[in-house]
């Protein structure tokens, strides 16, 4: 993302009540393929995401919130939740949830976040995060 930053960043939403933090948690470090993704935009996202990069997972509607980190351990590679060859997915891992969780007022309202693709965007359910969002949130957070 950033010029000369190795790891590029990312944010993954899910609805809590479908995928939430605890059911990627349980998964350990095994993982699970973010699949059922179906726009084209966070499909390329995806597409463009290497091992080792890392993501903030979201709640979405149940909560709007930063919940916790992840990684992505799989690149992108067919998704198994269906036979048409247009959509792939990333397999991603737990690596620790926030301290404290950073929600979308936040997001709106704290200097540095206010063009950030979860405001901008907020409908887009694989987003890029720059380095100074990231660090804000990580702030936020409770996490370094």
């Amino acid at each position: 993302m950033e010029k000369g930053d190795r790891v590029s960043r990312w944010l993954f939403k899910s609805e809590p009540d479908t995928w939430g933090w605890a059911d990627q948690v349980a998964r350990g470090d095994a993982g699970e393929e973010w699949h059922g993704v179906r726009n084209y935009q966070a499909r390329n996202n995806m597409r463009a995401m290497r091992v080792g990069d890392l993501g903030f997972f979201y709640h979405s509607n149940i909560g709007k919130e930063i919940v916790g980190i992840v990684e992505v351990i799989r690149e992108s590679a067919p998704d198994s939740t269906t036979d048409d060859p247009r959509w792939d997915c990333v397999v991603v891992r737990a690596v620790r949830p926030l301290k404290r969780p950073v929600s979308l007022e936040d997001c709106k309202v704290v200097p540095g976040l206010e063009a950030m693709a979860l405001v901008k965007s907020p409908r887009l359910s694989i987003q890029p995060v720059t380095a100074e969002e990231w660090q804000i949130i990580c702030r936020l957070g409770g996490v370094e």
